[in-house]
């Protein structure tokens, strides 16, 4: 990968419709490489290990204007410090996840934006709810008044070909769209998180209002 991280960010950015949020995935990213992404104009950023992301908030504290996207799956017993250190969960993927970060909320005085993680096509190594399941749940979910639910969250399974990943997308945007003409009044569908280095033109085609990119802008990390 050529170019500097500005370079890079620069020619990501001017692919990218002025309605697409780019957060830029920076595990295992050293603070100040997150520095030099909040130079060329990152103000997203999103992490998927809360550990690793607390001790690199601390470095960067004095850059306030930074949004912090938690983007990986997150256990329950981690819900109260994504819930302190984020003002984005992405990877919302069950109601019982849901409802502990509802009462953590509340008991906090937070009100985080949150996305529901949607399993469009079976896949034993995502987490994420089936359509039917969270179509089954939205009374529920419309219950937690304490989390600003903004739209869905997808990851496709690995070794799609682009058309069946296409197919993922468009059917992500699909379901928001029905769930948006449900009406419930306290579920927003205003955002798509769904894209990643691979496969984000796809993804912005399919209608993505956010796409999180990690190995484009700063090379290739370990797992």
């Amino acid at each position: 990968m050529s170019g500097s991280i500005s370079e890079r960010i620069n020619t990501v950015r001017a692919q990218l419709p002025p309605s697409v949020r780019l957060i830029a995935v920076t595990k295992q990213v050293p603070s100040d490489v997150i520095r030099a992404a909040y130079t060329a104009g990152i103000r997203d950023f999103g992490e998927n290990r809360i550990q690793e992301a607390i001790a690199k908030q601390a470095e960067l504290q004095d850059l306030s204007d930074i949004t912090w996207h938690f983007i990986g799956h997150l256990q329950s017993n981690k819900a109260k410090k994504a819930l302190e250190n984020f003002q984005w969960i992405h990877s919302v993927d069950n109601l019982k996840l849901a409802q502990r970060l509802n009462e953590l909320a509340q008991q906090i005085g937070v009100s985080p934006y949150v996305c529901l993680q949607v399993k469009i096509l079976p896949d034993p190594n995502k987490s994420g709810w089936s359509v039917p399941q969270l179509l089954a749940d939205l009374p529920t979910l419309n219950q937690y008044k304490n989390l600003q639910i903004q739209g869905l969250m997808t990851i496709p399974p690995l070794g799609l070909n682009d058309q069946e990943i296409m197919a993922v997308f468009n059917r992500t945007r699909e379901l928001a769209q029905e769930i948006r003409e449900q009406n419930w009044p306290h579920i927003q569908m205003q955002h798509l998180s769904m894209g990643m280095s691979g496969d984000y033109q796809l993804a912005v085609e399919a209608g993505a209002t956010m796409v999180r990119l990690g190995t484009i802008l700063f090379g290739e990390r370990g797992n």
